[in-house]
């Protein structure tokens, strides 16, 4: 069976939106031979495809993908809609149900999607061509079971996606931070619980930006200098946790820097204690700079949970601002932090946080409380021309 039968064999089973696939488009795929026009319907559109598509031939779906996106899905009411729309008092039009309207919580959804264009663009044609490939079916189609609370609030939990796990693809690298803090939201005040009487700690670490194709060594060269902070006998966490971020400067410069949480003994603020100057410092010996680094120190209250720090410990290693400001920069960002680790853990917090991988093994289950019973499926697939989540039937 060639290529093309086994794709209009797919097809034949699978398509089930009325987008047509003509002879002369497939032969910009370097098909031929056949005369079939591809017309059959499939019940999730483009995910059908991409499901069976993906792992034969890639090229093929990333075509499909540009030539489908701006396809009108068919509309026609379910038996979930009617729910949906009775419950909300929403007309029956299903082109005015939105992911956005009806579920405001679930809006970073089309902010993230439509940064992953950008991004998605960006990887095209470029050396990093492949994580375009993985990226034109990230996040698609979104499928959420639903219910609605006593006063006909809409409450959606994400049951079904597919996602493309390219390391700077917005939509998975929001995912990936909801998993980090889920796991520290959760381990955290376990660690407190057994250890009532230690403080903790909040330390930033800066140094002078540097071009950007200079990153990669800079972060080698601090990771070294962290290596050699530990050692030191006035080091005093008994426990650390370090995040490293890199942002663009106005004139394209990173600025790379470490965020900690340490945990330290109950004597710290009367023996051993460090201030700024001092934190300054041991940073610039361990590093052997000629300069003053920019630190900042602070503890938290005592009695207080060091939950409040984990959106600064768990964001992004690169805000998705910076990613999408500027091509050249943007690629040279991904060279240079090719495999490079985002997160570290140290001492007592790597015995709590030892399964907190850089790549959690599930993207979907990180939205928070789940539902008791649900009223149905929704699925909502993305248009990229109007940047939101639609409903589709």
């Amino acid at each position: 069976m060639t290529i093309f039968d086994f794709f209009l064999t797919v097809a034949e089973t699978t398509w089930e939106c009325g987008f047509q696939l003509a002879p002369p488009s497939l032969e910009l795929l370097g098909i031929t031979g056949g005369s079939q026009i591809l017309s059959k319907p499939c019940s999730l559109c483009v995910s059908g495809i991409a499901t069976v598509v993906w792992g034969v031939e890639p090229v093929i779906w990333s075509f499909l993908r540009r030539n489908h996106q701006n396809h009108e899905y068919p509309m026609k009411p379910s038996e979930n809609q009617k729910v949906l729309t009775t419950s909300l008092q929403l007309t029956d039009d299903s082109d005015k149900i939105y992911l956005s309207k009806i579920s405001p919580k679930d809006k970073p959804w089309e902010k993230h999607r439509k940064h992953a264009d950008i991004v998605e663009s960006y990887y095209s044609g470029s050396d990093f061509d492949k994580y375009a490939e993985r990226m034109s079916f990230c996040s698609l189609l979104l499928e959420f079971g639903f219910n609605t609370t006593e006063d006909d609030t809409l409450k959606l939990k994400l049951w079904s996606a597919k996602f493309c796990r390219v390391r700077y693809c917005p939509v998975c690298q929001w995912r990936r931070s909801l998993c980090w803090k889920a796991k520290m939201y959760k381990v955290l005040p376990q660690i407190v619980e057994k250890y009532p009487t230690h403080r903790w700690l909040f330390l930033t670490i800066t140094q002078k930006y540097v071009p950007i194709m200079e990153l990669r060594q800079t972060l080698v060269e601090m990771n070294k200098g962290f290596h050699r902070l530990i050692k030191r006998k006035s080091f005093p966490a008994v426990g650390w946790m370090r995040s490293t971020e890199v942002t663009r400067s106005e004139n394209g410069y990173a600025h790379q820097h470490y965020h900690c949480l340490l945990m330290v003994s109950s004597t710290y603020f009367s023996r051993g204690y460090l201030n700024q100057q001092k934190w300054s410092a041991l940073w610039r010996d361990v590093m052997r700079l000629d300069y003053d680094p920019i630190i900042d120190i602070r503890a938290v209250r005592a009695g207080t949970s060091p939950t409040a720090l984990v959106p600064e410990l768990a964001k992004y290693m690169t805000k998705e601002s910076d990613l999408v400001a500027d091509r050249e920069w943007f690629l040279e960002l991904t060279k240079q932090l090719h495999k490079m680790r985002a997160i570290a853990t140290g001492g007592i917090l790597k015995e709590y946080l030892r399964d907190m991988p850089e790549e959690p093994e599930d993207l979907i289950g990180s939205d928070g409380d789940g539902l008791d019973e649900d009223l149905g499926r929704l699925l909502f697939g993305w248009r990229s021309q109007e940047k939101r989540y639609k409903l589709v039937n």
